[in-house]
């Protein structure tokens, strides 16, 4: 178990950031289909040498009011999960270098616990480079870049105003499907012999998304960033061989 430490806008978009202290888990589990990392719960569905088809999650946090939602409907966390194809585009023989093209399309469910709503569909394609013990540091680095794409009930959900909560300062707005922007993420971890470490940062533009007008988007370029440690407080006595892929 450990505790990480993230600060980002409120959401995709606004001005208004907040920081969460959160609990993080360290359990790593690997099954031969389903696979369990401090990145990711991987549920092999196939897999060849160069494609392979997984298990993709995302979401966002819930977001209080702010002032350009001032009167509006609090935004309920949100969360992901999906297929997600990938495409291995190279690896060195180590498996220390390897660029993958992943491409993970999701459902997104809006919830507070007491209820359950569907908000659309989301598409992130990436392209994705992993440097593993990099110069021999046993430091891990990655660095993943895309655009993001959305249908117009997801990016309605966040970004369109209904005429009951227009204002003279927040006219009504109807948020279409579409482009989303696009996200460059680098992230840097280590595995010590008692504890994990790791942390990311993110650049988030939106100058050319199809919301882009919306009195809701603040911010039309925004960064994201946060760092955990965790302490490994116990392991299974019965190990098995990892390929990494």
């Amino acid at each position: 178990m450990g505790v990480g430490a993230v600060d980002f806008p409120k959401y995709r978009g606004s001005d208004e950031r907040r920081i969460w202290v959160l609990p993080v888990p360290y359990f790593t589990y690997n099954g031969p289909f389903l696979k369990v990392t401090r990145q990711s719960a991987r549920g092999l569905l196939f897999r060849t040498e160069r494609v392979e088809m997984d298990v993709s999650l995302g979401g966002s946090v819930p977001s209080s009011t702010t002032a350009a939602r001032a009167g509006m409907p609090n935004l309920d966390a949100t969360f992901e999960i999906g297929p997600q194809l990938l495409y291995h585009l190279y690896y060195d023989e180590k498996k220390e270098t390897s660029v993958d093209l992943r491409l993970p399309l999701r459902p997104a469910i809006a919830t507070d616990l007491s209820h359950f709503q569907h908000i659309g569909w989301v598409f992130e394609p990436r392209l994705n480079l992993d440097l593993r013990n990099v110069r021999q540091s046993r430091w891990n680095m990655g660095l993943a870049a895309g655009p993001v794409y959305a249908d117009r009930r997801y990016n309605a959900y966040f970004y369109s105003v209904d005429p009951q909560y227009a204002t003279p300062s927040r006219p009504a707005y109807a948020a279409a499907g579409g482009y989303g922007g696009y996200q460059i993420t680098w992230a840097l971890s280590k595995r010590f012999p008692g504890y994990w470490t790791g942390g990311f940062v993110r650049w988030d533009d939106m100058g050319s998304a199809v919301f882009a007008n919306s009195p809701l988007v603040t911010a039309r370029h925004t960064f994201s960033f946060g760092w955990a440690v965790t302490w490994v407080i116990g392991s299974s006595s019965e190990k098995v061989e990892v390929h990494d892929d």
